[in-house]
């Protein structure tokens, strides 16, 4: 408590009843412990007690000289100009305390007020909570965005700096802490993890992406977890795989699945004139093997190129599963977050 600065008064009122009123002001400073766990809709409630550590109530007589309300009234004129606290409500109540030698005879007259103070918030919800939700609703949005043709991780990047350089410059709105973390302060921790953990999502997602066509085949329990459960519960159900045809532009024949191989028998057609293949090593039937052979590695090739492109279209599935499926969990933990936040603030302001 600081010292009495008012001016000095020189001068009593005198009544015709003998009482004599002394109207000296007085001009304490005085401090009061603030809760701001719910900053910046903190309702604050402080205490006043004015007593004489030395006179008894014999001696001096604490009374209120205007009734409670008048104070109230009077008070919140006096602090309608100021902007960041709006005065609630005032209660008093007065109490006789006994001294240990004197016992119960002769005590002390003590006078309480109970002033309530509640924080405007305004300021606060523009300059603080408003930007940082715009910046969470930007990065849940970037989910939208393809990963395999937009670089979304250096966006989201971007979005974190941002972020961070936003938490320097408010810095300043922010109450010095004590033994209690304001629940501001967790609201912002919440946000900066949730974007960290969405880039860490994007890296996972990409690389899975990317580099799907040098992974082995997709895993038995991958297949049966991710692609048939998750896929069904994120509304991205495997594809049936299609068999591949390939057509006879001759023949008009359709295909065949795996290759089969391809052999060429020595024939001689009887009662015909002249023999095919009348000899084992007639030219062409040499070259009939080296074709038969070049087609059989073509085949293969093609048969390779399928299941390549199958296992890397597979893993590009996984990918595309695991996105879904963290965008929602995402959207679940902001959702119930802020909920549990708001509903703190909601019911510390409207005390």
């Amino acid at each position: 408590m600081d010292e009495n600065r008012a001016p000095i008064v020189p001068y009593v009122v005198i009544k015709h009843t003998g009482k004599v009123r002394d109207a000296e002001p007085v001009r304490v400073v005085s401090s009061c412990n603030l809760e701001i766990y719910t900053f910046p809709f903190d309702v604050q409630n402080c205490t006043f007690t004015f007593r004489s550590y030395i006179h008894h109530v014999s001696d001096i007589k604490i009374i209120l000289g205007k009734e409670v309300e008048d104070i109230l009234k009077c008070s919140r004129s006096v602090l309608s100009t100021e902007g960041e606290w709006e005065l609630m409500d005032i209660k008093s109540s007065k109490f006789k305390l006994s001294t240990f030698n004197q016992g119960e005879g002769n005590p002390y007259d003590e006078l309480c007020f109970y002033i309530v103070l509640r924080r405007r918030a305004t300021l606060y919800v523009v300059n603080l909570l408003i930007p940082s939700c715009f910046l969470i609703t930007v990065d849940l949005f970037s989910f939208l965005l393809p990963p395999q043709n937009v670089d979304r991780s250096s966006f989201k990047m971007t979005l974190i700096l941002g972020y961070s350089v936003f938490l320097l410059i408010v810095n300043d709105l922010l109450p010095v802490t004590g033994s209690t973390i304001p629940l501001i302060n967790v609201f912002f921790a919440i946000c900066l993890a949730l974007m960290v953990a969405s880039l860490l999502e994007t890296i996972l997602i990409t690389n899975l992406l990317v580099g799907s066509s040098n992974f082995h085949p997709v895993p038995g329990w991958v297949r049966v977890l991710v692609l048939r459960f998750m896929g069904n519960l994120v509304g991205l159900p495997q594809k049936s795989r299609e068999d591949k045809i390939i057509l006879n532009p001759v023949a008009g024949e359709t295909d065949l699945k795996v290759c089969p191989p391809v052999t060429v028998e020595r024939q001689v057609q009887k009662g015909e004139p002249g023999e095919m293949w009348a000899e084992a090593g007639d030219p062409a039937l040499a070259e009939l093997k080296n074709l038969g052979n070049e087609l059989q590695s073509i085949c293969l090739q093609v048969a390779q190129h399928v299941d390549g492109n199958q296992i890397s279209q597979d893993w590009m599935q996984v990918g595309y599963i695991i996105d879904r499926l963290l965008f929602g969990a995402y959207c679940i933990f902001i959702t119930f977050s802020f909920i549990v936040i708001l509903s703190i603030w909601s019911n510390s302001y409207n005390q």
